[in-house]
């Protein structure tokens, strides 16, 4: 279980936009069973402020992308992933204004 490169590629332009920006220095790719996971981290001892999850179990279900916050919340979910990195990007947008 993985990511594709088209989906690895999306999620790493947003990571180095927001590491231009200062918000990112670190990130980690977990690959499980059933999910792999990208976590995006503002400093290397904390835990991860965005995870960005893909479940190809819930496909049918919720979607199988995921944004969960630092506390662990599911802030957004969907069956693509451009949706689900909108609240992200849009605070990107919003710290280049």
């Amino acid at each position: 279980m993985g990511f594709e490169r088209i989906e690895l590629t999306r999620i790493l332009d947003l990571y180095g936009r927001m590491v231009s920006a200062g918000m990112w220095r670190d990130y980690a790719i977990e690959l499980g069973q059933d999910a792999a996971i990208f976590a995006a981290f503002r400093r290397a001892a904390e835990r991860p402020e965005f995870r960005i999850e893909k479940r190809p179990a819930l496909r049918n279900r919720q979607g199988m992308w995921a944004l969960v916050n630092e506390a662990g919340v599911v802030l957004k979910r969907g069956h693509e992933l451009g949706p689900v990195l909108a609240p992200v990007e849009r605070r990107l947008m919003k710290l280049v204004d």
